[in-house]
C-alpha cells in the first residue's frame, strides 16, 4: 500500500482538531502520517494535538509562537512531505470515509495522474464525523488531461463552468509533482489553491472522482468568510490567474488565449452581476462590478455579453429569484399561453 502525508494546519480550531485528525487516521491506509501545525492558536489547540501526538506515533505537531499565515503553514508540510502522496486538510474540515483509498487507487495505475478530486460535503459546526460514515461511496472516475484542466480552469467564471471547482477537502496529489509545483503563494491568501492548481495542470493530468471526499465545515470563523461581496471574490480570483500567467503560465504555447479567457470569463460574470445587484439596491456594488467588467472587457460597454446568459441552463431561474427578491412577479413564457405573447 502507498504511504500518504497529510498536513493539518490549525489555527483556534482545537474543538474541531480531534475530528479532523481522527478522520485522516481511521481511512484504513496503514503507512499515513498527520503534520499539526499550530499556527500559535490561544485556545486548546496545542494541548490538542499534543495529546493526539502521545496517543498515536503517526501524529507530529509543530507549534509556531507567532502567527505566520495559513499558507506557511501549507508550504511547512509541502517541506515536510516525504510519502509518494500529500494533501492539505484544514483543521476545520473532515476527509471523507475510503477518500485515501479512492484516490490512492487511481494515481498507482495512472503515473501520468498527479491531482484527484471529488465532490465535497458541506456541513455545520454541530455535525460529527460519526455521521458520515454511511455517505454513498463510488469507485467511478473520469480522466481530465493537463490541457483540459487549465482550459476548464480558466472557464471557472463562466456559467457553463461555475459548478467545476477543485475543493481543497478533496484535492490528492502526488508528492513529486508537489515537490516539482512548489509552494502555495503567499500573497494569494484566500486562491492560492486556485493558483497551485493551475501549476498542476501543467505538469500531467488530473483525476475528478465521482464520490464525496471531503467534507467541508461551514461557520463563520471560516477564512473564507472575510471576502464579503462577489467584486472582491472577482479581484481575488483574478489575482490567482495574473500570477499564474506572470510565471509557469507565461511559458504555455497558448498562454494569451488562455489568460484572455480567464479575463472574459471573469469579466462577464461580473457585468451581470452588476445589474442583479441593482436591482437588489445594491448600488456601490453594483458600479464595482459594472467598471470592473468594462475595464477588463471593453467591448462589454457596449455589446452586453449574452452568451453568458445563453451558456447559463438556469438563467431564467436566477432572473426570477432576483425579481422575487424584489418584490416583482414575473413569469416565464408558456408555450401555447396568448398572454405570452
Amino acid at each position: 500500500m502507498a504511504s500518504v502525508d497529510v498536513v493539518v494546519p490549525c489555527y483556534q480550531y482545537g474543538r474541531f482538531l480531534r475530528g479532523c485528525v481522527a478522520s485522516v487516521l481511521q481511512q484504513g491506509i496503514e503507512d499515513v502520517r498527520v503534520l499539526i501545525v499550530d499556527n500559535a492558536s490561544t485556545d486548546d489547540t496545542s494541548e490538542v494535538a499534543r495529546t493526539l501526538a502521545v496517543e498515536d506515533a503517526r501524529v507530529e505537531v509543530v507549534t509556531h509562537r507567532t502567527n505566520l499565515g495559513h499558507l506557511t503553514s501549507f508550504n511547512e508540510g509541502v517541506d515536510w512531505a516525504e510519502a509518494d502522496y500529500f494533501m492539505v486538510l484544514c483543521a476545520d474540515d473532515l476527509l471523507a470515509p475510503g477518500a485515501l483509498a479512492r484516490a490512492i487507487s487511481v494515481m498507482d495505475d495512472s503515473p501520468r495522474v498527479n491531482l484527484t478530486f471529488g465532490r465535497e460535503l458541506i456541513i455545520t459546526p454541530e455535525s460529527s464525523s460519526q455521521e458520515f460514515d454511511q455517505l454513498p461511496r463510488s469507485s467511478d472516475w473520469c480522466l481530465i488531461e493537463g490541457r483540459a484542466l487549465l482550459d476548464r480552469l480558466c472557464r471557472s467564471g463562466r456559467p457553463d463552468a461555475s459548478r467545476f471547482m477543485i475543493p481543497g477537502t478533496t484535492a490528492i496529489v502526488r508528492t513529486s509533482a508537489q515537490k516539482r509545483v512548489g509552494h502555495y503563494r503567499v500573497h494569494l491568501p484566500h486562491t492560492a489553491d486556485l493558483d497551485m492548481w493551475l501549476r498542476f495542470a501543467c505538469t500531467g493530468d488530473a483525476v475528478q472522482i465521482d464520490a464525496i471526499q471531503g467534507i467541508r465545515r461551514v461557520h463563520p470563523r471560516n477564512r473564507s468568510a472575510s471576502v464579503y461581496d462577489c467584486h472582491k471574490w472577482d479581484l481575488e480570483w483574478e489575482a490567482a490567474f495574473e500570477s499564474f500567467f506572470q510565471h509557469e503560465g507565461a511559458r504555455l504555447p497558448n498562454a494569451r488565449r488562455l489568460h484572455r479567457i480567464a479575463r472574459r470569463a471573469l469579466a462577464e460574470r461580473a457585468y451581470w452581476g452588476c445589474f442583479s445587484n441593482l436591482l437588489r439596491g445594491n448600488f456601490a456594488l453594483s458600479g464595482a462590478l459594472l467598471w470592473y467588467a468594462v475595464t477588463r472587457c471593453p467591448d462589454a460597454a457596449i455589446f452586453p455579453p449574452f452568451g453568458y446568459l445563453l451558456r447559463n441552463g438556469d438563467s431564467v431561474v436566477r432572473i426570477q429569484r432576483v425579481l422575487s427578491e424584489i418584490g416583482i412577479r414575473w413569469h416565464a413564457p408558456v408555450e401555447g399561453n396568448s398572454d405570452a405573447h
